[in-house]
């Protein structure tokens, strides 16, 4: 079998509805493009309706002392900014008509992309046991409340096959399947969420919300890079992966709306409502299982809708994530068709959940340290790959597939030091300022400037994309990057419209 076919060579009609989508990460030929941006607009919103956008909007409140007028600024350019990014990665996947990491070849490199590949890899599988474990808590809290059943080792790993299974049949199915499941399970757990958050409108402390004091302007704009980091940061590196159906001749400036609206609406919503819970009350942010946080705040009736929002909303965001974790999975090198790469992911998924339920004697704390500080390479990522799109509108599908010698991306041994050595100068850069801990007695990495405003606030990952994106683009600017042999005619292949 050759390294195409285990790429997953597709018939033209494999994108189908109820079909096992059999395309790889080999570019989308031109014919088979056909999805607009209405389509990535629901598959984002659906991402983001999760309840772990509560405990944001609780930290800007509860920890940084921001007033709620204050926190919504910070959520509506956190949240929409950064999908903004997410959108301009995107507008990559219209034109390569390929995943994000595969598209990432042609700036790195076949070899020297293996490295922000595994780093996205790593996220994405990380997120989604985040994902898993604490679906599976909001399973375990249904069952005892519905039916009256206390949990226990089997149940617990029942709860987390149920979910998995879920994600395994949409993410397995492909493309279109998602694209349909994520549009039409948003009315119904957006509904939930909806009642649920009206519910909680009313329990919030008014009073201490109108006589918050305001919190300085350094804060402000630390409380951005907060959300940011923690919201289309950590999407970035997924953004061509559903677009690479959009038809060639979509306007790039939807695609971007698209990502940065349908993402920041419900982020907005959940970022503010978690800010005003917050006012007075700092126990949903101090919390390590905003699950049972925000159930103590319901009655027995209101906490069944609230805990079908909470696993619906995750399981929306776990779809789209198991998807992308396939393909990059497949760009790293392993040799599996897509749906058996999404297959690993989930097993790997339900194992990491297994083990921080049962075995594991803290989940959240280490475990969201962990992920957190893959938020530094993958901003020095971002900021190459964007670099890069100022001076390409095509990718040469025969290329990206070429990993060997022959390929037009080879470089220098497979390497594009114009564009790994900013990478890696970003991350340097960016751990500098950079704090990893559980807690203040249990630190795991302090950076020499850590101490410092930006190390304080966590915006070691800003270090980081300026300096990888700066970098670059001086290389540019003064011809050391390394210019490739021009693809066929762009217009027959991709599609150049920005």
């Amino acid at each position: 079998m050759s390294a195409t076919e285990l790429a997953g060579t597709a018939p033209a009609d494999s994108n189908r509805v109820g079909a096992i989508e059999t395309r790889g990460i080999e570019p989308v030929p031109p014919g088979e493009r056909t999805g607009g941006p209405g389509q990535l607009f629901w598959v984002w919103f659906a991402a983001n309706i999760s309840i772990l956008g509560l405990p944001l909007g609780a930290t800007l409140v509860a920890l940084r002392g921001m007033n709620i007028w204050q926190a919504l600024i910070v959520a509506a350019i956190g949240s929409f900014g950064s999908f903004a990014l997410v959108g301009l990665i995107s507008v990559a996947g219209k034109w390569g008509g390929a995943p994000s990491m595969t598209l990432s070849r042609a700036v790195f490199g076949p070899r020297g992309n293996h490295g922000p590949t595994l780093i996205s890899w790593l996220s994405r599988v990380g997120w989604e046991t985040v994902n898993t474990t604490t679906a599976a808590y909001a399973l375990l809290a249904l069952l005892a409340i519905v039916f009256g059943v206390r949990s226990n080792p089997v149940l617990t790993v029942i709860s987390l096959l149920v979910f998995v299974v879920l994600t395994l049949v949409v993410s397995g199915l492909g493309h279109a399947t998602l694209v349909l499941v994520q549009k039409w399970a948003t009315y119904v757990f957006g509904a939930l969420n909806v009642l649920v958050g009206a519910f909680l409108v009313s329990r919030v402390d008014w009073d201490a919300v109108a006589h918050a004091p305001a919190a300085p302007l350094s804060v402000v704009i630390a409380g951005i890079g907060v959300i940011a980091a923690g919201t289309g940061i950590g999407w970035a590196n997924a953004g061509a992966d559903m677009a690479r159906y959009q038809h060639r001749h979509v306007p790039g400036g939807r695609i971007v709306a698209a990502a940065s609206v349908g993402a920041g609406v419900p982020l907005f919503l959940l970022i503010g409502l978690g800010g005003l819970l917050s006012a007075g009350d700092n126990s949903l942010a101090s919390a390590s299982d905003p699950v049972s946080a925000i159930q103590v705040m319901l009655p027995s009736w209101m906490a069944v809708p609230y805990l079908l929002a909470a696993f619906g909303g995750l399981l929306l965001s776990n779809n789209l994530s198991v998807y992308s974790a396939g393909l990059t999975m497949i760009t790293l090198g392993v040799r599996a068709r897509r749906v058996v790469a999404v297959g690993l992911d989930i097993v790997l998924t339900l194992a990491g959940g297994v083990y921080f339920m049962l075995i594991a004697d803290d989940f959240y704390g280490p475990f969201i340290t962990f992920i957190s500080l893959l938020a530094v390479p993958i901003t020095a990522w971002v900021a190459v790959f964007l670099v890069d799109m100022l001076f390409r509108r095509t990718y040469d599908p025969d290329g990206l597939m070429d990993t060997g010698r022959t390929g037009v991306y080879w470089a220098h041994g497979g390497f594009r030091w114009s564009a790994v050595l900013p990478w890696l100068a970003g991350i340097v850069v960016g751990l500098l300022f950079t704090t990893a801990s559980t807690s203040a007695t249990d630190v795991w990495f302090a950076g020499p400037l850590a101490d410092s405003w930006m190390g304080s606030n966590g915006l070691g990952w800003v270090a980081a994309f300026v300096v990888a994106g700066g970098l670059y683009l001086l290389a540019a600017v003064f011809g050391t990057r390394r210019a490739t042999p021009e693809p066929r005619p762009a217009d027959e292949l991709t599609g150049v419209r920005p």
